[in-house]
């Protein structure tokens, strides 16, 4: 078992006493149940994701690895709570550069747990390429989308434009899809589900699930699969 219920104790108890004397009181507890066990998880994960796709890497650290940092960036924030009170890891390209690049993800808040798949808030350049792939190969696009293996599992998710964009036909028959903004698949999950003593072998098999959309994303930046 790489994530157990204490876990989510220690981030509702952080979401109670959200600031530094209390967090260092604790620090020990953040270590033992949330930092230490998620890299024992990203490595395991790490020996099982080549099978999905060697271009994409899982690293065992917190500062450009994949986990996510606890500690909140206050520069541009009202809310001056120096802590996140979630624990997240985020396995990206190789080749990425920051964490809007395609990804695989796994999201544990007391109340929240969820797996993402996908890229969110692109920049222009990259959502336009996106966008050209599906317009340009709709049947490939539909064919992931809707695979029953995918759909059984994962919801789109994310904003999409309010009008076509530029540059593309507005009566095209996916323009739905391509006017997303993100593209993201997620799956709700809950706190019993990450603790089970399994969650390593179910976490593999919904990353599997979403390879060939994954693969899409990748493929439409112009990077390896």
């Amino acid at each position: 078992m790489y994530i157990r219920p204490e876990l989510f104790q220690f981030l509702r108890e952080l979401k109670e006493n959200n600031n530094r004397s209390w967090f260092e009181a604790n620090k020990t507890r953040y270590d033992n149940y949330i930092k230490n066990p998620l890299f024992d998880f990203i490595e395991a994960f790490g020996d099982r994701l080549p099978a999905i796709s060697p271009h994409y890497q899982a690293i065992p650290r917190v500062s450009g690895g994949s986990l996510f940092r606890i500690y909140r960036d206050l520069r541009f924030s009202q809310d001056k709570t120096p802590y996140k009170t979630a624990a997240a890891l985020h396995f990206r390209h190789e080749s990425a550069r920051d964490v809007h690049a395609p990804g695989f993800y796994l999201h544990l808040e007391p109340g929240e747990v969820f797996v993402g798949c996908g890229i969110w808030k692109p920049d222009t350049g990259t959502v336009t390429r996106i966008r050209t792939r599906i317009a340009e190969h709709p049947d490939l696009w539909l064919s992931v989308k809707d695979h029953p293996d995918f759909r059984a599992v994962f919801s789109l998710e994310g904003d999409s434009l309010k009008k076509p964009p530029r540059g593309f036909d507005p009566d095209h028959p996916l323009m739905e899809d391509i006017k997303r903004k993100d593209f993201l698949g997620s799956v709700v999950l809950d706190e019993k589900t990450a603790c089970r003593d399994d969650f390593l072998d179910y976490y593999v098999e919904l990353c599997t699930r979403a390879a060939p959309f994954m693969r899409f994303l990748t493929e439409s930046l112009g990077l390896s699969w």
